[in-house]
């Protein structure tokens, strides 16, 4: 999402909450993560999820789970981190205008690193290169 809590890029992997609720509940996080100073922790407990969040220029990267779950929270900041790090490496220095233009790619890297609601790759070399092969343009040559 941006500064101004417009959401760019949403995954679910929660198949029992309604497209309304979602909405709502994304809302509520929204404006709870934009609302917290610098200051402030990067975790959020709402309803009965946990959620961590990281900003990076104008955007910030929310990453949900369930609260009764044994997520790492350190973990879930690691999986923004890489994420984030992953899309720089595929479009530069990722803006919103990329992830605006490039959604289809973002969602491939994505499917490749997320199965399920399990984070299963955090390889950037393998995410890219696999990624890649559903778009011969963006072709990624390198080392991990």
């Amino acid at each position: 999402m941006n500064k101004q809590g417009q959401t760019r890029l949403a995954r679910y992997y929660n198949t029992t909450l309604a497209q309304e609720e979602r909405l709502h509940l994304e809302g509520e996080i929204v404006r709870r993560c934009l609302t917290r100073s610098g200051e402030q922790c990067s975790f959020v407990e709402h309803r009965e999820y946990k959620c961590a969040y990281r900003r990076y220029a104008s955007l910030f990267f929310i990453v949900g789970v369930d609260a009764d779950g044994d997520d790492n929270e350190l973990g879930l900041l690691e999986f923004i981190h890489c994420v984030v790090e992953t899309l720089d490496r595929r479009h530069g220095n990722v803006c919103e205008l990329d992830i605006m233009m490039h959604l289809d790619d973002l969602y491939c890297i994505l499917d490749e690193m997320v199965m399920n609601g399990d984070v299963v790759e955090l390889n950037k070399h393998i995410v890219l290169q696999e990624s890649g092969k559903y778009d011969p343009g963006n072709v990624v040559s390198g080392h991990p």
